[in-house]
């Protein structure tokens, strides 16, 4: 069986989840622990759409800007002397960022070759 859909959109989601559930193993409690949280399922729902619109460059600047916050929170919040979660944020946010911005460049080649791919193309009338 092949598996449908970038790798770049994979490894978000993979990702997304692995940041999501960081509070757990770091022990970020609280307002953190909840970014944490609602950020990796941020990215895990524009990398699922990325993943059913190939070609939808949106999703794409959705994952490499949550990955961006994510790689700067430690300095917003200023849990930078909490090494875990700190290093949880730089290398998972910049791990993020940097599939975000492979995928954009993959979604803008998709999406010069086929412009279906993106949002439009689909009708909710029945056909005859």
């Amino acid at each position: 069986m092949r598996v449908k859909g970038r790798w770049a959109d994979w490894a978000s989601v993979v990702l997304g989840v692995a940041v999501g559930l960081s509070w757990i193993w770091h022990g970020m409690y609280g307002f953190s622990g909840g970014l944490f949280f609602v950020l990796g399922l941020a990215v895990v729902l524009a990398a699922a759409v990325s993943l059913t619109r190939p070609g939808a460059v949106s999703s794409e600047v959705g994952v490499l800007a949550v990955g961006a916050l994510i790689f700067a929170l430690p300095w917003i919040l200023g849990f930078t002397h909490i090494l875990g979660a700190a290093l949880t944020a730089w290398i998972g946010g910049g791990a993020i960022a940097v599939l975000g911005a492979v995928g954009l460049v993959m979604a803008g080649a998709a999406r010069r070759r086929d412009p279906e791919l993106a949002w439009g193309g689909h009708s909710n009338t029945v056909p005859d």
